[in-house]
């Protein structure tokens, strides 16, 4: 049963509570754009940009989850021996930690 609320969180990198805050703050941000879009229709000269405004905000805020969760997937081992060799091209400085069979 568990399982049922944790796997999707997983999925893209995220404990379930921190999974639930983002889903709840995107969601109340739809309905503030989308209520804001309301009022614009109804009344044109109030909220010009803020429709297209939470649109782009939205966007470059699920465009980070998706960026979060590919770069979750490809994590990769970095030893020093291989920093060492140039086996690797880093795009960035790596913090490399040494792993114990109790830190597995």
């Amino acid at each position: 049963m568990l399982r049922l609320f944790t796997e999707h969180p997983a999925s893209v990198g995220e404990t379930y509570f921190e999974h639930m805050r983002f889903a709840s703050r995107t969601g109340a941000m739809m309905i503030a754009g989308g209520c804001a879009c309301l009022i614009h229709g109804l009344l044109p000269f109030l909220c010009t940009t803020t429709g297209s405004r939470t649109i782009r905000t939205l966007a470059a805020r699920l465009g980070g989850a998706q960026r979060r969760q590919r770069a979750a997937v490809q994590l990769v081992r970095v030893t020093p021996e291989m920093i060492a060799a140039r086996a690797i091209k880093l795009d960035r400085p790596a913090v490399v930690e040494s792993l114990n069979s109790a830190a597995l």
